[in-house]
């Protein structure tokens, strides 16, 4: 037993965030001081996982309960029986998983017994019907047809397998799990619980985690507490554990699990571990693995006690069905949903969902996913890599999610603070337990302290930007609220929007940009439109169509058609103006600018300044994607780089020429690419002023060759997208005061909330629009000036029409009517 002086050491080191010694570690199998291991295991959990705690929606498959393994507290296997099916039908699997769907479930959790064709007639019998000669084989069907027909994530828990199995099922499963249960060979000894089960051996269980590890797979594990082990070997298991992951860095979970007596077992009189234990185990286990490990504890299985399990140093609740019991504990139903998020506030956390993967390994799918998953992976997270919440998809006719709308229509924030503060290890830092488990009603202090900075026009760095783009519940309302009323402050309550008309002048494209649908050039998959480059004396009459129906602004761009050169583009601005001498231009992206110049030889200034001699007025600040070359390099390889991009912007600035900017997102993109791109802007205007507004672009992923090559996300979810305005208004402020609503991206209902979240624009009527359209969007191609005023007013604003570049417009346009003749081509 370690003295007092061990354990104080012990405790020291962990109260300062050090990982702990083997002997340390050992150490704490004396010590009773629960209290000071909770606070201690507290403030190490929200230094590594800050006020969230998440489960996954999951469905339970169990494919068959035979085992080869005789388990003495098991209720789950159990042998053959009369009038039993061995394993479930490939049907019933199906049938099972679609409900779980149905249910919003992501994850599809095959639990199963450990290999028993091994021991059983029956098991091979019914094996040999369904076509296989083993679990394994059979278990790698079931989870294909599961990925393949209902989109849920597979989780394997398989029993112990061999690295070549391992590596069969990581094609079919997102992540694989083995309860380590115990480290003590003791207990596999006659008359221990784990007696006449080879498969319990722990040095069996040991290397397969390892070989999991070996090849690249996100694995569970856990300990299971109360089943003869004592203190000491349970901080052994865990410190095998530990050392498995520092070698792989494939442990995404452990699980602390109580021993529950079960009748009809050869443990059914044996003493269940007591609360008290297994909150020193659960904090034990948080000082052993460190503050970046997820640790779950079963909410099902200490149901009146959840907050003392957050306490005690837990992150994650682990899978939560509707649909399915928990078939290995059916005496423990899972508790509902809002009863968990209940818990989850007194405990003052934030209930989360996550994916069958941790969010640190969804957003390495190269790494962490096989090629068969990553697809389905991809369409199922947000930018964080934890689960999307909804269903809507920027650009889908889909109603935007009621309960966020609802977070914004509400007159006011509660301006009640949260009590408890972000905590590094440290015997000084609060917790939320000490706060007295009280709910979270305004923003956590990491937020609270940014949106502070706003208030004293601190500036906000990369990493404050990604913590409010993470922003989710009460955190988010408090973002988007200080956007909106920041926006009230600095341009009032007047909407504006242009009239104006796009021209796609050709779809024609040489570049392989991995996002367009648009572009009919070499990287295009076959999509609604044909190819077509526009004459021009198209171009003028589209013109003189738009400036009948009132248009203040031609907006043109295309693709970089083979043949065209700088001259091109000086011929296309010449077109318009000859058509209407007094509309504005507003036309060309920095990439068609670059291609100008380089095909003239000319300097990016003396090709800017022809082009402005000969009419251009404005540029768009499309080609912008994401300025951050580290995404560049998947979205698109061969376009301009982010400092290119910039360059013909300040260039443009320079002479005169006002641009807007744009961030185009939600694809294989994070948050800190977001941040980044908008510091890079910022830094830009700070220097030139030449932006007149900024324009979030959410990704269409319908068409979008990327997407449909199963490289990349759906969009941004519209927490995501809101917060994309809400945080442009915040950073970029007083730099730049427009940030714009696309309701071509958005629909008119997600503009309309984006006026609650820092929007003031609504951009323009567009007349025909073919881009987003290409790319799946089911948005009209055109939304009247009638109806953005109509948009405008019902979200209890003031409606004004304005100039490209914000200025004031003496004219009244044209309202069009069903005889006006609009030519609507491509």
């Amino acid at each position: 037993m370690a003295d007092h002086c061990e354990i104080d050491a012990a405790l020291a080191s962990a109260e300062h965030g050090q990982m702990l010694s083997t002997e340390h570690a050992l150490a704490l199998a004396g010590c009773n001081d629960i209290p000071r291991l909770v606070e201690i295991a507290e403030r190490l959990c929200i230094a590594g996982h800050g006020f969230d705690i998440t489960y996954s929606r999951k469905v339970f498959i169990p494919l068959t309960q035979l085992c080869r393994d005789v388990c003495g507290y098991c209720t789950f296997a159990g042998p053959p029986r009369a009038g039993r099916p061995a394993f479930l039908t490939p049907d019933e699997v199906i049938e099972i998983a679609r409900r779980g769907a149905e249910q919003g479930c992501k994850e599809a959790l095959f639990t199963l017994g450990d290999k028993p064709e091994l021991r059983y007639a029956a098991a091979r019998d019914a094996l040999a019907k369904l076509g296989h000669a083993t679990t394994l084989s059979y278990l790698e069907a079931c989870a294909r047809l599961v990925l393949r027909e209902t989109g849920l994530l597979p989780h394997i828990n398989a029993g112990v397998m061999d690295e070549a199995a391992i590596a069969r099922l990581r094609q079919v499963s997102l992540s694989q799990g083995l309860m380590l249960e115990s480290a003590s060979e003791r207990l596999s000894l006659r008359g221990g619980p784990h007696f006449g089960s080879p498969d319990k051996a722990p040095a069996a269980r040991l290397a397969m985690i390892e070989a999991a590890g070996r090849a690249r797979v996100p694995f569970t594990t856990g300990i299971l507490i109360g089943i003869g082990e004592t203190r000491r070997e349970r901080i052994e298991a865990l410190l095998a554990i530990r050392e498995l992951h520092r070698r792989h860095g494939h442990i995404q979970e452990v699980i602390i699990q109580n021993f529950r007596a079960k009748p009809a077992t050869r443990m059914a009189d044996a003493a269940e571990p007591s609360l008290d234990e297994q909150v020193w185990s659960i904090a034990v286990a948080r000082l052993v693995l460190g503050a970046a490990m997820s640790i779950q504890s079963p909410p099902n299985l200490q149901p009146l006690h959840l907050e003392r399990l957050v306490a005690a140093g837990i992150n994650d609740w682990g899978g939560v069905s509707p649909v399915t019991p928990d078939h290995v504990n059916p005496e423990a139903p899972w508790p509902v949903l809002q009863t968990l998020e209940r818990a989850s506030e007194r405990a003052g956390r934030r209930l989360t969902e996550r994916l069958t993967i941790y969010p640190d390994f969804a957003i390495q799918p190269q790494t962490w996913a096989a090629s068969e998953t990553r697809t389905a992976l991809l369409r199922l997270m947000d930018a964080a890599g934890h689960a999307r919440e909804d269903a809507w998809t920027a650009g889908s006719l889909g109603s935007p999610p009621a309960a966020l709308i609802s977070r914004l229509s509400r007159e006011t924030l509660p301006t009640q603070r949260m009590s408890f503060r972000h905590a590094s290890p440290g015997p000084s830092a609060p917790t939320a337990r000490s706060a007295g488990h009280a709910p979270p009603d305004t923003a956590g202090p990491p937020v609270q302290r940014i949106l502070d900075q706003v208030r004293n026009r601190e500036p906000l760095s990369e990493g404050d930007l990604t913590t409010l783009f993470a922003a989710r519940g009460t955190d988010f309302t408090a973002v988007c609220r200080t956007a909106d009323r920041l926006r009230e402050a600095q341009v009032g309550d007047t909407v504006s929007y242009v009239v104006n008309r796009n021209i796609n002048y050709t779809n024609i494209c040489t570049y392989g940009c991995k996002f367009c649908a648009f572009s009919k050039g070499r990287h295009n998959l076959g999509h609604r439109d044909t190819p077509y480059a526009l004459e021009l004396s198209e171009i003028a009459e589209r013109t003189r169509e738009a400036v009948r129906r009132g248009a203040t602004e031609i907006c043109l761009q295309g693709g970089i058609k083979p043949g065209y050169t700088g001259d091109t583009y000086l011929s296309i601005v010449a077109a318009v103006k000859a058509a209407a001498a007094d509309v504005h231009v507003h036309a060309f992206s920095p990439l068609e600018i670059w291609h100008g110049a380089r095909t003239l030889d000319l300097s990016l200034r003396d090709y800017l300044l022809r082009l402005k001699q000969a009419g251009l007025s404005s540029l768009p600040g499309t080609a912008a994607e994401i300025l951050d070359d580290e995404v560049r390099a998947v979205l698109c390889p061969d376009k301009i780089t982010t400092a290119q991009w910039l360059e013909v912007m300040e260039t443009a600035h320079e002479i005169g020429l006002r641009s807007t900017a744009t961030i185009m997102f939600g694809h294989v993109d994070r948050y800190r690419h977001w941040a980044r791109h908008i510091l890079r802007v910022r830094a830009l205007q700070q220097r030139t002023g030449g932006f007149t507004e900024f324009v979030p672009l959410a990704f269409v992923h319908m068409e979008a060759p990327i997407y449909l090559k199963g490289e990349a996300r759906k969009g941004p979810t519209f927490r995501e997208a809101l917060l994309m305005h809400a945080v442009a208004r915040l950073a970029l402020s007083p730099l730049i005061q427009n940030i714009q609503a696309s309701w071509v991206k958005m629909g008119p209902e997600g503009a309309a909330a984006c006026l609650a979240a820092g929007a003031n624009d609504v951009g323009g009527v567009l007349m025909n629009e073919s881009i987003t359209r290409a790319a799946g969007a089911a948005h009209g191609q055109e939304l009247t000036a009638d109806a953005l005023g109509s948009l405008i007013r019902a979200a209890g604003r003031t409606a004004r029409q304005r100039s490209t570049t914000y200025g004031s417009v003496d004219t009244v346009p044209h309202r069009p009517t069903q005889g006006d003749g609009l030519h609507l081509g491509p």
